[in-house]
């Protein structure tokens, strides 16, 4: 009878069957592993790349002479770059973490078929998730109001503090929007303008066209991490109720629009090149884009969806780190 029920549920949820069993709830407790992996290290890139973006893009519209390391080392420019990094990474850590307790509390991840979460598999307490999560939105506080305290941008801390709201609301709260199909909006917005044009302000003290440009391919590939993500769990967040963008539009359109996000960036890069010829090399890394653009449109196993979030997500740091470079050594 329980059974019957169960399947049911799940068929009122979605209008069809159940396409996945609901996980098994493990006994064991989190290793430092499970710890690890639920820090998502192949998303880390969202943090990465718009910082090295905006440090670069700093450097070459700062109009000072040098290099790049002469100008790095002036100043506050380097603890400032390495500040804004830890903002970015600790910011995305959090929301990795602050996601895996909000969808395991809710009872998202009850239909889940990607790797085990620390919340929805029962491998840690609720409390601890969210306690980590809070520990790393704290440390992002931390370095970004060292940045304020040398910069004396004061408002930056309001700036700051609508980031860790946005990241926690996510997924967190009555109403995330997250489960309202804007989640893209919120990686563009701030691991995409807010984070590249930001670091890019704190450096120089303003924003340049090749800032907004930057920021806008770097929004743009934050997208189709995320886009790529949704796709693989698009059946099982319809199950759960989650409406993701993905869920929204449908897979033939989210597939279409994967392939815009993970694409556009390439256009955009055709703004530098037509400034700096040497950042044309930056298109070498549609070596791992094009294979994450194939898989993502044609593929519906899951595994293969995860190598193109892989793919994707490799894409975005060539692609950031590249362009850094080629701009770093302009003469």
């Amino acid at each position: 009878m329980a059974r019957t029920k169960n399947t049911n549920r799940s068929r009122n949820r979605s209008g069809n069957p159940a396409k996945a069993a609901a996980p098994q709830r493990t006994k064991r407790r989190a290793t430092a592993g499970d710890w690890i992996g639920g820090a998502r290290l192949r998303t880390l890139t969202l943090g990465v790349v718009p910082v090295v973006m905006g440090t670069t893009v700093g450097f070459v519209d700062s109009g000072e002479a040098g290099d790049f390391g002469d100008w790095l080392a002036k100043g506050h420019h380097l603890p400032i770059a390495i500040l804004a990094l830890l903002v970015a990474l600790f910011l995305q850590i959090g929301v990795n973490y602050s996601n895996d307790y909000s969808d395991g509390v809710r009872g998202t991840d009850e239909f889940r078929v990607g790797p085990a979460r620390l919340t929805g598999a029962g491998l840690a307490k609720p409390r601890t998730v969210l306690t980590v999560a809070l520990t790393f939105f704290g440390l992002a506080a931390v370095a970004g109001i060292v940045i304020v305290v040398l910069t004396q941008l004061w408002w930056l801390l309001l700036v700051g503090a609508a980031a860790i709201v946005a990241a926690w609301f996510y997924t967190g709260g009555k109403k995330p929007y997250g489960y309202n199909a804007l989640g893209e909006v919120f990686v563009f917005v701030f691991f995409g303008l807010v984070a590249v044009l930001g670091t890019q302000f704190v450096l120089i003290d303003r924003v340049t066209p090749s800032g907004w440009a930057a920021a806008i391919a770097t929004g743009f590939f934050a997208c189709a991490v995320l886009m790529v993500n949704n796709i693989r769990d698009i059946d099982e967040d319809r199950l759960a109720g989650k409406r993701t963008l993905a869920v929204v539009v449908g897979r033939p359109v989210a597939r279409l629009l994967f392939g815009l996000f993970l694409m556009l960036p390439y256009v955009v890069l055709l703004w530098f090149v037509l400034l700096y010829f040497r950042t044309g090399f930056t298109y070498f890394s549609l070596l791992l884009a094009l294979p994450a653009l194939a898989i993502g449109v044609s593929s519906r196993k899951p595994r293969e969806l995860i190598t193109a979030l892989q793919l994707s997500s490799f894409a975005s740091l060539v692609f950031g780190v590249m362009l850094g470079i080629t701009l770093a050594v302009q003469p």
